[in-house]
């Protein structure tokens, strides 16, 4: 009698121990699905079948993040039961995102687009060797199985950035903590002068007279980071006790004394999210490219496009490349129109500069996006410049649009260009790069019809 008690005391603590260890299940869990520890047995299965053994650390590691999430008061994304599923005209690409608001009417929404991210918790290294908390959102990772169990995109090229001294490293703690190299300064305020006008009368506002970022990573910190399974994530920082990305709207305002407010709405730990403002381009002739601007390798597009200076971003392989590297050709350009004379809208780095508080977008363009496996979510800058008057510019829809105006001299590669002459670039054998990356992952390029709409929990509770 003694021996059964004891067997049915150890059957009940065991049961506890595995019901404290499983996430809830919920009734909208597929039947062949029990719970999310299935879905992560099915996709490590699938790995070992295959013989992916950096797959499967990396799935260990995914399932630290997401338990981050549950943790510190979000809900984990389910790959077998997500949140959210998502229509081919709202065509998103970052599974895992909470909810976007798809209204670009700023009269009616003064942020415009936004979207809300799972948000994650870790700990930066000072440049003392303290640490302290410190908050990010992941949109990319290197390997397809730890992408699909996250919910982030699958950016194979990122991988090349290993080695390159553009990477930092990540560890965990015993607490499932991500612990970063390097550090952001969210405390700065941003400021732009805009440019003068150029001699020939072509160039104005951009490139500016003087930029201030409004945040600026040490020498340390980059948003690649390698973990210890060799797996490289885009892993962007968002807020820390010094203050909070600029690219997080206030409702309030988007002034310099909204800037940095920790008592945002937008910015949320204690439900693990953030609410990010989305920037607009064009792809393959079509807008509604929506985007995030995080981080730079250059103090002017982090001015004027809201995002953070990272130096080290720059040594990161390689500029004017591709397929080569860990970087993907854009094409912003400096010179476009200001007006809008045919509903198109306005374009350019210089009606970006010359907007009040940097509110309008560049809107650039770009060439693919992130289903193709060449994608990367740094952006390496290939600027072009107007050589024809402001009235006689159209606007830059498409990479096969931008060559072809290369070739009749409507466009030419921006003078300020670091490259002289263009690299081997098969998207393109007249542009030259800039010299500047920009890290924007792609979040949706929906249809028409989406617009002014809101899907899934777009804002924080």
């Amino acid at each position: 009698m003694k021996n059964f008690k004891t067997l049915l005391l150890g059957l009940f603590a065991a049961s506890i121990f595995t019901a404290c260890n499983t996430d809830d299940i919920t009734s909208e869990t597929p039947p062949l699905v029990t719970n999310s520890e299935t879905a992560e047995d099915a996709l490590e299965l699938e790995a070992k079948s295959k013989g992916f053994f950096q797959s499967l650390r990396a799935l260990k590691e995914a399932k630290i993040l997401l338990s981050s999430i549950k943790q510190d008061g979000g809900t984990p994304y389910n790959v077998f039961n997500p949140a959210l599923r998502f229509t081919s005209d709202q065509n998103v690409f970052l599974p895992s995102v909470l909810g976007i608001d798809y209204r670009i009417d700023r009269s009616e929404v003064p942020a415009g687009p936004t979207a809300r991210f799972p948000m994650f918790k870790g700990l930066e290294t000072l440049p003392d060797g303290s640490k302290r908390e410190s908050y990010y959102v992941i949109t990319e990772a290197s390997d397809k199985f730890m992408a699909k169990k996250l919910g982030v995109i699958f950016a194979p090229r990122m991988a090349a950035s290993i080695g390159s001294g553009g990477e930092q490293r990540g560890y965990f703690t015993r607490r499932g903590r991500l612990v970063f190299e390097g550090s952001v300064d969210f405390s700065p305020k941003r400021s732009l002068v805009p440019g003068p006008t150029s001699d020939d009368g072509l160039l104005f506002g951009f490139p500016p007279a003087e930029v201030n970022p409004g945040a600026i990573a040490d020498a340390n910190w980059s948003s690649y980071v390698v973990l210890p399974s060799g797996v490289v994530i885009n892993a962007q920082p968002v807020a820390n006790s010094t203050g909070i990305h600029d690219r997080i709207p206030n409702p309030n305002g988007n002034g310099p004394q909204q800037e940095d407010d920790l008592n945002n709405p937008n910015f949320a730990p204690d439900q693990a999210s953030v609410v990010m403002q989305l920037l607009d381009g064009w792809q393959n002739g079509k807008p509604y490219y929506f985007h995030i601007v995080t981080d730079t390798s250059d103090p002017g597009p982090a001015t004027i496009e809201l995002g953070v200076f990272a130096p080290r971003l720059a040594q990161l392989p390689t500029f004017g490349l591709f397929p080569g590297g860990s970087m993907l050709p854009f094409s912003p350009t400096a010179n476009g129109r200001t007006t809008d004379t045919d509903g198109f809208g306005v374009q350019g780095l210089n009606s970006a500069s010359l907007s009040d508080r940097q509110v309008q977008d560049p809107t650039n363009t770009f060439p693919i996006d992130p289903r193709d496996t060449r994608y990367a979510p740094m952006w390496d800058a290939h600027i072009t410049e107007f050589t024809v008057a402001e009235s006689e510019r159209p606007i830059l829809k498409s990479f096969e649009q931008i060559n072809d105006l290369l070739a009749d001299g409507t466009l030419i590669p921006f003078r300020g260009n670091a490259n002289p002459s263009p690299l081997a670039n098969s998207l393109s054998d007249l542009l030259t790069a800039t010299g500047a990356i920009i890290n924007c992952p792609v979040i949706t390029q929906p249809s028409e019809s989406v617009i002014g709409t809101q899907i899934g929990s777009p804002r924080n509770n």
